[in-house]
Formats: structure tokens, C-alpha cells, sequence
């Protein structure tokens, strides 16, 4: 295991020595209803490179009723981004899950369907035009699988809803990246196979699509993903010509089954993963959260160990953390 001292730079200035991104999301409401208690937002700006939104411009956090827009907390994050020098990474503009609690899809023709998502996409990509350099446009869209996931969009347009996804999202936002987003599909699997042919199937029709997002959930890490595999499925998402980025990567535990030692497991897996990345031209990686206390697993599954991040509930940096920053430190 790597010394705690074996840099005394930051994570951050070692990414940015590389040409690296390394990013984490975060709640505005850990840095906006305690102003007094700013660590999270320091630790984040200090360590990383890249913000995240994490729910605040998914839909049903941000339109409280049907012509409503809520920006306030969305602004929150694009700002403490663009006034830090971070690159800002927008989550997520078509997803189907986390929609509005007055959204209901039976109400809609398919043609109101469609002009509600082109006016919400255009509205809030359009707001942060030049502010949001990625844009994750549409969340998991193929389900488990390998079929197309079936949700209110694509009942009502199809496939096609991913193509006006993207061409609406590069109307407002031209200049922004955008990508596909989904999880399970860290190797070669059924259902990346059939993300791989409908991206395929996307640029073939000339969609304005510029990568792909791999997830990277590890909620039981000693069933992983090898991270060999990873490399082998970054490189043929590559092939088409497509950027790939681990966009909310977190390393977690069934707690009946922990390694022991099991931050020395983890620390070594995110840097075995982020090896596989940066070997196979892939130079982002976010994890989900910027530290333990402020994970999305401590509500989601009290199963999993809630320990998945690169800083402890204290703020202190984990065994991973410097694992990540020796490798840094030393790639060529």
C-alpha cells in the first residue's frame, strides 16, 4: 500500500500536470444551507477538477410544476464550477426516473410529449450555454436486457427521441460535449453490446453525439468488473470515434461479505480501474460524491457498505485517494 505521504500535491494538481479530469458530484444543499460549514465545497475545488450536478437538473427536481423552472440550486453548482476553474458536468436532460410529481405521461399526445422534452431541453441546456462544458442528454435508456428501455419518451417517439435529444441539445449548446449515459456496461456484456449498436446506429444517422458514459457503480466490489475488460470495452467505444468518461464511480461492499482489509481493496481497485482508463484513452473519471458522509448509498441500500468514496465522513482521504495519486505521480 501506497505511503499517505507520497505526494504533497493535491489530487487536483497531479490531474492537471497529466491532462487528466477527475471529478466528483456534489448537493447544493451541502455547501448552500450551511454556509457555515464549507468544507465539502473546499475539499472539492481543492481535490478535483470537475463538478457533477447530482439531482439538481434532473427534471423533477428542477420544474416544480409545469411551466415552473427552479434554477436556484442548479446555478449553485454551475457557479461554484466556473468560479473555481472546474469543468462542469450536467446531469442529466432525459432521464425516467426523478420526473415531476405533476408529470403524468397518459395525460400527453405523443406530439405534446415531444414538444414538452424539446422545450425542456432547450431551456436548460439553452440556460447554461457556454457554462456546462458535458452534457450527460439521455440517462439509461436501454434496460437491463439489452432491449430499449420502455419510458414515456420513447413510448411516444421511439428511438427517435434519443436523435431530437441530441440535435436539440446541440441547438442552444453547440459548443458543449455531449453524451450517452449508462450503467452495467463497464465491460463487454449484453447490454453494452447493444448500447455499442445503438450509438452505432446513432452516428450512422448523424446525430450530434460525442461520447459515452460508463458508470462504474461497484455496489459489491468483490464481484467487479476486471478492469482488463474495461479497457477492452473503452477501446471499442473508441473505435467508433467516441469519447468515453467514468462519469459516477463509487467502490462499495456487501456488508456480509467485506474484504478484509477492505480500503486496501478498494484503493486498489480505483486504481486499477483508472490505470485501465488512462491506458485505453480514456481521461475522465467522477466519482459519485465527494466524500463518504454525502454518498447516495447511505439512503439507497443499508445492505452495502457506506464507505464507497476517496474521503472519509471526516473529509480525510482514504487509502484510494493516494493509491490515485501515485499512479498520477508516476504515468508517463
Amino acid at each position: 500500500m501506497i505511503s499517505e505521504m507520497s505526494s504533497t500535491k493535491t489530487l487536483r494538481e497531479l490531474a492537471d500536470e497529466n491532462d487528466v479530469t477527475i471529478g466528483a458530484s456534489i448537493e447544493a444543499a451541502s455547501f448552500r444551507q450551511y454556509p457555515d460549514d464549507p468544507e465539502v465545497a473546499q475539499l472539492l475545488t481543492r481535490e478535483f477538477n470537475a463538478v457533477t450536478t447530482s439531482r439538481e437538473l434532473k427534471m423533477g427536481h428542477l420544474r416544480p410544476d409545469r411551466y415552473t423552472y427552479d434554477f436556484e440550486d442548479a446555478d449553485a453548482i454551475v457557479n461554484l464550477g466556473i468560479d473555481n476553474d472546474l469543468l462542469v458536468r450536467g446531469h442529466t436532460l432525459v432521464w425516467h426516473q426523478q420526473t415531476p410529481g405533476w408529470f403524468y405521461p397518459w395525460e400527453y399526445t405523443d406530439d405534446q410529449l415531444r414538444e414538452l422534452l424539446r422545450d425542456h431541453i432547450h431551456t436548460v441546456a439553452g440556460r447554461y450555454r457556454e457554462k456546462v462544458d458535458v452534457w450527460d442528454v439521455v440517462n439509461e435508456g436501454v434496460a437491463d436486457d439489452g432491449t430499449m428501455r420502455e419510458t414515456p419518451w420513447y413510448d411516444a417517439m421511439g428511438e427517435e427521441y434519443l436523435d431530437l435529444a441530441f440535435q436539440w441539445a446541440n441547438e442552444v449548446a453547440p459548443d458543449a460535449d455531449l453524451f450517452y449515459n449508462d450503467y452495467a456496461i463497464d465491460d463487454i456484456n449484453e447490454k453494452s453490446d447493444a448500447v455499442y449498436d445503438l450509438l452505432e446506429r446513432l452516428l450512422d444517422r448523424g446525430v450530434p453525439i460525442d461520447g459515452v458514459g460508463l458508470q462504474m457503480h461497484a455496489f459489491r466490489a468483490q464481484e467487479y468488473v476486471d478492469p482488463a475488460d474495461v479497457g477492452e470495452n473503452i477501446r471499442r467505444f473508441k473505435d467508433l470515434g467516441l469519447d468515453v468518461h467514468v462519469t459516477e464511480m463509487d467502490v462499495a461492499y456487501d456488508r456480509e461479505n467485506v474484504p478484509e482489509d477492505h480500503l486496501e481493496h478498494q484503493a486498489q481497485y480505483y486504481r486499477d480501474i483508472m490505470e485501465a482508463c488512462l491506458e485505453n484513452g480514456c481521461d475522465t473519471v467522477v466519482t459519485w460524491g465527494v466524500h463518504d458522509a454525502g454518498s447516495w448509498l447511505r439512503d439507497y441500500d443499508q445492505t452495502i457498505t457506506d464507505d464507497p468514496l476517496l474521503f472519509d465522513e471526516h473529509f480525510d482521504p482514504k487509502p484510494a485517494y493516494f493509491e490515485i495519486k501515485d499512479l498520477l505521480e508516476n504515468w508517463e
